[in-house]
């Protein structure tokens, strides 16, 4: 039995379980001069012949979503599937913007509507992410956007999403042989909530195939494609090239037993996995195509004896650290550079600020309770940070629904934007106190607190309280001290 080529991502969408990726375009472009727009069409063409009618894309894939409308006015878009993502700037964002974003879109790919759109987030504590979501959201019920997606969300904040109303059905996150952030906690809410995951990174930048068996060690450096540069970044955490090495060998194994190749297995491996929908490929569209190799994705099916090899190769293999998309967040970047230059300029302060006359300075979230009630969120007076209770409010909405795991990570976003804002982290943290409405909900509240203080372990306290708002299961202050090197 082998396993069938497409599959519903969403209802009214059915796509290739091997989605054609297209962020090969950004490093073609790279010189600064842009592929041809008609030879790379053409190239897509033959994809869609072959069945692997679905391509993936975003905003900053060079030229992609140009490529992408030329193929629509050349060969008709009928039959086959575009995604894309936007990526804005970590700072405050526009309804305006968010619109200008989508319709950007719409003008290049050459279409009155995006099946998939894609949302990254760079940072969470800024809190225009939600808003952004939001806004989407409302262009997808206006007829712009047919699904709305995620792309590099972690677990937290995927059940912030998924909790508060927000219509997504997929998120696209790195999934590989090396990489099995995925499989735990993110794979769990997915099933429970029916959202689909799309992995790239399966082939690990072509690491992953025969070219590198029993090959020495590559230097890190500008001779590798940008692919190579981030997943060679990715291989060194995973336990390093020895360890990467008994890797390629059990894969090359199981690849000559089904007559297939590596990149075969660690793709065929993941497109397998419970909540997966598809894994997206790589294509340098006009310089090299995969579309006899990516037939054989769906030529064999591996037996409970390739299992069981390969879960003992993984289990050799260090986690990558974190969940997923952190490698995009936090040290260590797992990127092509090893930061974030080639993405981001610099962070903007998630809150603004007032300085006040006798020395206090003051972080406004701007719900609609500080200024009822006369509060700021938090009120740095020479190096303390206090942080008012805080509820997992967003302007006029509560966010997490009934989850009281995702309204306490929301909860923390909130406070962490605004010890930051004054020029703190949540290492300056020394005290957190935990009101909670019901008792039987401590566990899931005091995960989220341990997950984010991890290391850091303030003092705390936690109580049984009759809250305000019936909304609200938990709400939650915090003190900060801020160390020398912050003064």
């Amino acid at each position: 039995m082998t396993l069938s080529k497409y599959t519903e991502l969403a209802p009214g969408l059915t796509i290739c379980r091997a989605l054609t990726g297209l962020w090969q375009i950004a490093d073609l472009e790279r010189d600064g001069n842009k592929v041809n727009p008609h030879e790379a069409a053409q190239s897509m063409k033959a994809y869609v012949d072959a069945g692997f009618t679905t391509f993936d894309m975003a905003d900053h894939y060079g030229s992609a979503e140009e490529i992408t409308g030329v193929f629509r006015q050349t060969y008709g878009g009928d039959s086959a599937q575009f995604f894309t993502k936007w990526v804005p700037s970590p700072d405050s964002i526009t309804k305006d913007q968010v619109r200008k974003a989508v319709e950007t879109a719409l003008t290049r790919m050459q279409t009155d509507r995006i099946d998939l759109m894609q949302f990254h987030a760079w940072q969470y504590t800024h809190p225009s992410w939600v808003d952004c979501l939001f806004w989407l959201q409302e262009l997808k019920e206006e007829g712009l956007i047919k699904h709305l997606g995620l792309t590099n969300f972690d677990t937290a904040h995927l059940s912030i999403v998924v909790n508060s109303g927000i219509e997504v059905v997929s998120n696209q996150v790195c999934y590989s042989l090396l990489d099995q952030r995925a499989a735990g906690e993110m794979t769990a809410l997915c099933l429970k909530h029916g959202v689909k995951l799309l992995a790239f990174g399966t082939v690990a930048g072509g690491f992953l195939s025969e070219k590198w068996l029993g090959k020495p060690e590559p230097v890190l450096n500008e001779s590798l494609t940008w692919s190579q540069m981030k997943y060679k970044r990715f291989i060194d955490a995973a336990g390093g090239w020895d360890q990467f090495q008994d890797l390629l060998q059990t894969l090359d194994s199981i690849a000559k037993k089904h007559q297939v190749g590596i990149a075969n297995i660690a793709s065929h491996y993941i497109m397998t996995r419970p909540a997966v929908a598809g894994v997206i490929i790589g294509a340098r569209l006009g310089k090299s195509e995969h579309i006899v190799d990516n037939e054989r994705l769906f030529s064999f099916q591996l037996d409970e004896s390739d299992e069981t090899q390969l879960r003992q190769v993984l289990h050799t293999l260090s986690r990558i650290p974190g969940d997923c998309g952190d490698e995009y967040r936090k040290p260590p970047f797992l990127t092509a550079s090893g930061d974030l230059s080639h993405h981001v300029a610099s962070f903007p302060a998630p809150y603004p600020t007032v300085e006040g006359t006798d020395g206090r300075t003051k972080a406004l979230s701007g719900t609609i309770w500080e200024d009822i009630a006369g509060f700021s969120r938090a009120v740095k007076k020479g190096n303390r940070i206090l942080v008012s209770g805080t509820t997992a409010t967003h302007g006029s909405k509560a966010m997490g629904g009934n989850d009281p795991g995702a309204q306490a990570h929301f909860i923390l976003d909130k406070i962490e934007g605004a010890i930051q804002s004054l020029g703190g982290t949540l290492e300056d943290v020394v005290r957190t106190r935990i009101f909670i409405r019901n008792a039987d909900q401590w566990e899931p509240i005091s995960r989220a607190h341990g997950q984010r203080f991890a290391g850091i372990q303030p003092a705390n306290t936690m109580v049984r309280a009759d809250l305000i708002g019936e909304e609200y299961l938990v709400e939650m202050e915090a003190e900060a001290v801020l160390s020398l090197k912050n003064d």
